[in-house]
């Protein structure tokens, strides 16, 4: 079986790298992309697990991600230093799997991850 893939949107190059690092630790493929237009383009060309993008990305923000994701049904964790309950309500509304507030654990996000992917693998089955 394949490791599963996971998008991980993040215009950050140290924090995308961090969790580059911890999620592939653990034997997860991932897919780096800096802003809305790659995300879309990788999600054109290849069959995805799990997005985890920052709300505030470049050319799409987290609740257009969200939209995006759902055409595909693949669950998405949005992370965001928002910090505001209406904008994490309405992520969730919209559809988003989890939400992240910053600062953050990169052991968080990989749990928040793992747990996503085997309830998606339970419903899938």
């Amino acid at each position: 079986m394949d490791a599963p893939s996971i998008v991980l949107a993040e215009p950050n190059e140290l924090l995308r790298k961090v969790l580059d690092d911890k999620l592939s630790m653990h034997g997860f493929n991932i897919l780096p992309v800096v802003n809305g237009i790659e995300l879309e383009e990788i999600l054109d060309e290849k069959t995805v697990d799990l997005i985890i993008a920052e709300e505030f990305l470049p050319y799409k923000n987290g609740l257009e991600i969200i939209e995006l994701a759902n055409l595909k049904n693949i669950p998405v964790i949005i992370i965001s230093d928002a910090d505001l309950e209406e904008k994490i309500i309405e992520a969730f509304e919209l559809g988003a799997s989890d939400f992240i507030d910053k600062p953050f654990s990169p052991n968080e996000v990989l749990a928040r991850a793992k747990n996503i992917l085997k309830t998606k693998s339970r419903v899938n089955v």
